[in-house]
């Protein structure tokens, strides 16, 4: 297969996707695996900056992460599914990468003090530095091409900014990866907040229709609306906003904002044909889901042969990484080497 060039991306396994992963990222990788030569990575190290003491959540989510993908569209004969963890040189390589860059400049990624913030964390040395292992997350394999969203533009300026720093230095080797900016919507919570599932407002690929219709019902509207009667707004209300994006027929959402406008239409039937709404999109997904539920050995091992395929890939990186650095590559410990190198390697 052509390819237009090679993507690296990924997320972390902090709990099933829901619905703002399938249009934000997930419908668009399966896009995207047609097009390039895709490596999608569960970034399993990546949780343990904020929430390494409950390590019984990763490996569960991420086989339920790795379910919903597939789930999704995405093809393991077609994109390889990696497993970061498996693949130490993800670390290794995060740990030269480090030696490039200052503890100030980690400081001032815009995402470091708000999610201190929003998270209430004490952080430690690997949230500071996770930029650093997501820098070499696309390096190690020379991705050119990484599809992001508006905030992760300054994740990957710090990837840009360690290649070029890498390749002054030691000479090319590293490709400067470039944006693929989505222009796909970034979905509200049933709140009207971020979708994110400590903040318990997210619709799960996997809820059965029964919760997704309880979910729907929940649904913040208009505040300011008080009588079914009264005219109501379809700005900035998560319901329409969803119906705008899922719903088969745009008349019949225009229909339904002209009636809601003019307090002709009350919250709950407008929510109910929501909840069918969604519930038929994602009847198919389903059914593909519950499929590969029950082969779970299937997920493990789609792990295990993408992760073993990218590993020569990764070996040869860290090599070539180190041995610009100055360090012994590839070393054998068990050949017969003169005390005189030996001295000159660990004095």
């Amino acid at each position: 297969m052509d390819t237009a060039g090679r993507i690296l991306t990924g997320h972390r396994p902090t709990g099933p996707c829901h619905i703002g992963h399938l249009v934000g990222t997930l419908q668009n990788w399966a896009k995207l695996q047609n097009q390039y030569q895709c490596f999608f990575l569960v970034a399993d190290l990546h949780v343990l900056t904020t929430d390494h003491i409950h390590p019984e959540r990763i490996r569960a989510n991420t086989l339920e992460m790795v379910l919903d993908w597939l789930a999704a569209g995405i093809d393991p004969n077609q994109a390889t599914v990696v497993l970061q963890s498996a693949v130490p040189e993800h670390a290794q390589l995060s740990m030269l990468l480090s030696m490039l860059t200052t503890v100030a400049r980690l400081e001032r990624v815009p995402t470091y003090k708000d999610q201190i913030q929003e998270l209430g964390l004490n952080p430690s040395l690997g949230f500071l530095t996770y930029p650093v292992l997501q820098a070499a997350d696309i390096l190690l394999y020379k991705a050119d091409t990484v599809p992001v969203g508006e905030d992760q533009l300054p994740h990957l300026e710090l990837a840009r900014e360690l290649a070029r720093r890498f390749n002054q230095l030691y000479g090319e080797l590293f490709p400067e990866p470039q944006p693929l900016l989505s222009s796909h919507p970034r979905l509200p919570g049933t709140d009207n907040r971020t979708m994110h599932a400590s903040y318990g407002n997210a619709i799960y690929l996997k809820d059965s229709p029964e919760i997704t219709t309880q979910k729907v019902l929940e649904m913040y509207t208009d505040p300011t609306r008080l009588r079914a009667t009264d005219p109501g707004h379809v700005e900035n209300n998560p319901v329409f906003e969803y119906l705008d994006i899922f719903a088969p027929d745009p008349e019949e959402v225009e229909n339904l904002k002209v009636r809601y406008r003019a307090g002709k239409i009350g919250d709950v039937p407008v929510k109910q044909r929501l909840a069918q709404v969604l519930n038929d999109y994602l009847s198919p997904l389903r059914e593909r889901r519950a499929v590969l539920a029950s082969r779970p050995d299937q997920i493990l091992e789609i792990l295990q042969s993408g992760t073993s395929r990218v590993r020569p890939i990764a070996r040869a990186t860290l090599e070539a990484a180190q041995s610009r650095m100055g360090l012994t590559a590839g070393l054998d410990l068990n050949e017969d080497i003169s005390p005189v190198i030996l001295t000159g390697i660990f004095c």
